[in-house]
């Protein structure tokens, strides 16, 4: 397709009489990484609720492959290919690793087909092959998070929107969940990611964008944001 995978103009989100996100816009070319990055607080988890239909946007348009999905249901994104692995996980804590793969695929009815990206998530994560039997609750938050990124990828998505996949993990499972990202990316799917770590996600990053207080501040290259003295100061502990 000629164009970005997502297209996101003048996107406001309310709680309330709180105005979360101010009229944002931003592209997600196809092929490519876009971090968000940003302080807590700043709306990097609202973008991708309101991207993905988890919030309702009050004003904005959203584009997904070249048609406007802004009124949308979720799950009709997923029908499309967007796919999201939410802050916080979200997987199903009392079903089996297995059975949670099988519903990342549930809109699908190409049994061979799931049955081989299931293969595949089991060769991406070795560790959840092991587990594949396991009750999800019972994995460590490492586990965890690599079934959230898992699951997400048995919709066969066109684009991930990830939040946080490295929160509160041991540095080599980090390296492990960002290694797969940047294979996922490689096999041609796009990824928006929303990542603490902004110097992971900026590596990462063919592109990226900072966030303050719903706005969108400052945009550019993984690379030249890297460089950049005010991104090098505020969140790079520099």
């Amino acid at each position: 397709m000629s164009g970005p995978v997502l297209a996101v103009e003048g996107l406001t989100v309310h709680y309330g009489a709180i105005e979360a996100l101010r009229g944002i816009s931003l592209e997600v070319p196809a092929g490519e990484v876009v971090a968000l990055i940003g302080a807590n607080g700043a709306g990097k988890t609202t973008t991708l609720r309101a991207i993905s239909k988890m919030l309702q946007p009050s004003r904005g348009r959203v584009s997904f492959l070249g048609e406007d999905v802004t009124r949308l249901p979720s799950h009709r994104l997923v029908a499309r290919g967007m796919a999201h692995a939410p802050e916080g996980r979200g997987i199903f804590l009392n079903l089996t690793v297995k059975e949670n793969l099988e519903l990342g695929a549930y809109l699908r009815r190409d049994r061979a087909g799931i049955a081989a990206d299931a293969e595949r998530a089991y060769a991406l994560f070795p560790i959840l092959a092991e587990r594949r039997a396991q009750i999800s609750g019972t994995l460590s938050g490492g586990e965890q998070q690599m079934l959230a990124v898992a699951r997400a990828l048995m919709s066969r998505p066109k684009l991930m929107l990830l939040d946080e996949p490295s929160l509160g993990l041991a540095p080599q499972v980090v390296e492990r969940i960002f290694a797969v990202l940047r294979e996922v990316n490689a096999s041609g799917v796009a990824l928006l990611l929303v990542e603490q770590n902004a110097h992971k996600a900026l590596q990462l990053a063919h592109r990226a964008y900072v966030l303050e207080t719903g706005a969108i501040v400052m945009q550019g290259t993984g690379r030249e944001l890297l460089a950049s003295p005010e991104v090098r100061r505020a969140y790079l502990g520099e």
